[in-house]
């Protein structure tokens, strides 16, 4: 009979390690196995989720630019060369632009997460109904002057008339058309309005009276080219009331809607990679020049743009802890120029048009 209880007793013992067995195996599946279809890689935003065991895989981010490699975008390079994104999880690739290379298409199609253009550029695609929404404003002030000889006898706008003015076009020329707009030209009748090439060849050689500069660049090649600036006029957007917000950042909006925290932490990173450009431009020239292409430009040339690049990021007096920021009033003004001008046939819906909740959300 001891036996038997014995027996039993030995039985009912090993049927309780085998269940306990089973459950530690269990947990310890949950541990080990490989996420679900369901639940792997995304949080509530639908961006990927950090593993408690291992850091998660960065994330891929693609930000096309508006033209090729130079210091107007430093910040960025400086960001992907001190590992600024990489801190973020990110892993970012800048896509050169070009002249054949619109970048509100490249991001509304998708081979584009994030792209930079100018805002005009952007209020158009917008009104095509491309689904895209600025995130950050890079430049606060406008960059565009229009310059002349002083032997062309262009001293103010309304000189203009009767002269071939050129510009790049493509998104460009849209300040031109309202100054011409504001001084009653017509670009069609009063002047000559031309396609100006991406040299300062056509105004050097004196084909083209007035020219489109940048003043980071084509006002700066003009000089190095053996134009005293004290042999040039320069008509600036900014003082003729017609200038409008350039570089910014932009974004596909399905992308954003699935990804704001990626898009914050590509944009905390890209600022951090501004201040640092404007703090130390020697460096900042260091890292384009490693991708700009050889023979394309020279150091000098591209420390003189950063120098210049800084004052529309940081104009004088500005508060640096607002970079990045899009100014209502000048965003609207921008809109407005537009409108009036006939870039957009319609107003814009300024608050479809632009966030500032990326910013905010970067700087906290």
């Amino acid at each position: 009979m001891r036996a038997n209880r014995l027996k039993v007793r030995m039985s009912l013992l090993l049927a309780a390690m085998m269940m306990i067995a089973a459950v530690l195996a269990g947990c310890g599946s949950s541990n080990n196995a490989e996420p679900s279809a369901s639940s792997a890689g995304t949080g509530a935003s639908g961006e990927p989720s950090a593993s408690s065991d291992a850091p998660a895989d960065p994330v891929t981010v693609r930000l096309q630019l508006k033209w090729v490699p130079q210091a107007q975008f430093a910040g960025y390079y400086v960001a992907l060369e001190k590992g600024y994104y990489e801190q973020e999880g990110l892993k970012v690739e800048i896509l050169p632009g070009g002249p054949d290379i619109v970048p509100e298409q490249q991001v509304a199609g998708g081979s584009a997460d994030i792209g930079v253009d100018w805002v005009a550029s952007l209020l158009t695609s917008q009104e095509q109904e491309m689904p895209l929404v600025q995130i950050a404003q890079i430049f606060q002030k406008s960059g565009l002057v229009l310059v002349s000889k002083k032997s062309a006898g262009i001293n103010s706008p309304a000189d203009l008339k009767g002269k071939k003015v050129g510009n790049w076009m493509g998104g460009n020329e849209f300040e031109v058309l309202a100054l011409f707009d504001k001084y009653k030209l017509d670009p069609n009748k009063d002047l000559n309005f031309t396609k100006q090439g991406f040299t300062m060849d056509q105004f050097l050689t004196g084909e083209i009276d007035a020219a489109s500069a940048m003043t980071y660049n084509e006002y700066q090649v003009a000089i190095e080219s053996g134009v005293a600036a004290s042999d040039m006029n320069v008509i600036d957007m900014n003082n003729e009331g017609v200038a409008m917000l350039e570089d910014n950042l932009f974004a596909n909006k399905d992308w954003l809607a699935d990804n704001k925290e990626t898009a914050a932490k590509f944009v905390r990173a890209s600022l951090k990679g501004w201040k640092d450009a404007i703090d130390n431009p020697e460096a900042a020239v260091d890292s384009v020049m490693k991708v700009a292409e050889e023979g394309s430009t020279t150091r000098e040339h591209q420390l003189k743009m950063m120098e210049e690049v800084s004052k529309l990021i940081l104009p004088e007096g500005a508060d640096s802890s607002k970079m990045g920021y899009t100014d209502e009033a000048m965003f609207k003004q921008t809109a407005d120029i537009a409108f009036k001008f006939g870039v957009i046939k319609k107003e814009a819906n300024l608050e479809e048009a632009y966030t500032n909740e990326i910013v905010e959300m970067a700087a906290k």
